[in-house]
């Protein structure tokens, strides 16, 4: 009987540690769970422009000295956040009628249809499709549509937050005759370099 007794105790014992193994487990997963889900990447701020303290340019080089045009009329909708680089994205549209060198003659034939050829192509679209963490900041892979050509533009930029808003400030480098901006006797590289650098700092507010 006693024999007995001191079995069912030994067992009530067992079952009495199983349970708080169990309890324990329960409660360490519902912890983990807890945890994965906190530690999710909110979605990335969305930011719109404000022009008027930004400014999107590029660079040329004509008759070996270097030029500088920028565009008084653009918009870019931005969503980035630096944790949050799988949902980023960069959408920029540009006026292309509103290039500037502070030399008229050479905006008028930029406009023209040897170059941009406005009258067709009015404007130009970038679209980021990935972005890439780098040891000076980031790197967007995306294209540029320019006079109906579509072509890869990686951007590199370094973002910063200020308050509420933001500053995003970077270089890409293309080739105009990539795109056809350059007919006629501007296909020639003799008095006009193929390779342009576009250039952007951007002050930016955050979108309600």
């Amino acid at each position: 009987m006693k024999s007995t007794k001191t079995g069912m105790l030994h067992g009530l014992a067992a079952s009495a540690l199983m349970l708080t193994n169990m309890t324990a487990m329960t409660a360490m997963t519902v912890a983990t769970a807890a945890t994965a889900a906190t530690s999710v990447a909110a979605p990335p701020a969305m930011y719109g422009v404000d022009a008027a303290k930004s400014e999107l340019a590029f660079t040329g080089v004509q008759a070996g000295a270097e030029f500088k045009a920028v565009f008084h009329k653009f918009t870019a909708d931005v969503r980035f956040a630096p944790e949050a680089l799988a949902s980023a994205s960069f959408d920029v549209l540009i006026d292309l009628s509103s290039v500037d060198s502070q030399d008229k003659d050479r905006d008028t034939t930029i406009r023209g249809p040897d170059i941009f050829d406005v009258a067709h192509w009015p404007s130009a679209h970038y679209v980021t499709r990935s972005f890439a963490k780098t040891a000076s900041g980031y790197r967007a892979a995306g294209t540029l549509t320019l006079r109906g050509v579509t072509k890869d533009v990686p951007l590199d930029f370094q973002f910063t937050t200020a308050g509420t808003g933001a500053k995003l400030v970077g270089t890409a480098m293309l080739k105009r005759l990539d795109f056809g901006a350059g007919q006629g006797d501007w296909k020639s590289t003799q008095w006009i370099a193929d390779e342009v650098k576009v250039s952007f700092s951007l002050s930016l507010a955050p979108k309600p």
